[in-house]
């Protein structure tokens, strides 16, 4: 499936993840997509669980589009943690009756280290908070690109 930004739902709710190991960050916009309020982590166990907390998500704040954060190496490349995003995302495409979007995350997390000390967040608060604020950092980007762009988002086997 690929999905065009131009065909970007323009009204509605957006919830970004970020796709961690232990712990899935995750945001949402308003239905202007002017605000963004960091989620509590879902804690990462199984595909099915998952999927069933990301659709809880969707349908209580009615999202109208996913978007997830594809974790690009610091020179463009794809890497293991970035073939892991896409795989996801296609699993989500195919779960999901909405459009699945990926966005390049470099140094989110990093990012959002400095944007939760710069906001008064203490050095220990900082690891419950930091998956959201990655996600939240994820969908700002995805909202401010107004240029239109592809996102592959295909099953191999088609």
């Amino acid at each position: 499936m690929t999905q065009e930004r131009s065909h970007f739902e323009s009204r509605g709710s957006v919830l970004a993840l970020d796709l961690g190991e232990k712990l899935v960050g995750a945001a949402i916009s308003d239905a202007q997509q002017i605000t963004i309020k960091r989620l509590a982590p879902i804690r990462r166990s199984n595909w099915k669980r998952l999927l069933s907390e990301v659709e809880t998500l969707i349908e209580r704040f009615d999202a109208r589009s996913l978007v997830i954060g594809l974790p690009l190496k610091l020179d463009g490349s794809i890497g293991s943690a970035a073939e892991n995003a896409t795989r996801l995302a296609r699993n989500f495409a195919k779960s999901v009756d909405l459009p699945v979007f990926l966005q390049d995350e470099r140094l989110t997390s990093f990012d959002a280290r400095i944007a939760l000390l710069a906001d008064g967040h203490d050095e220990a608060d900082i690891p419950a908070l930091i998956d959201g604020e990655a996600a939240a950092l994820i969908l700002r980007d995805f909202l401010q690109n107004n240029e239109p762009r592809k996102v592959e988002i295909e099953d191999p086997g088609t």
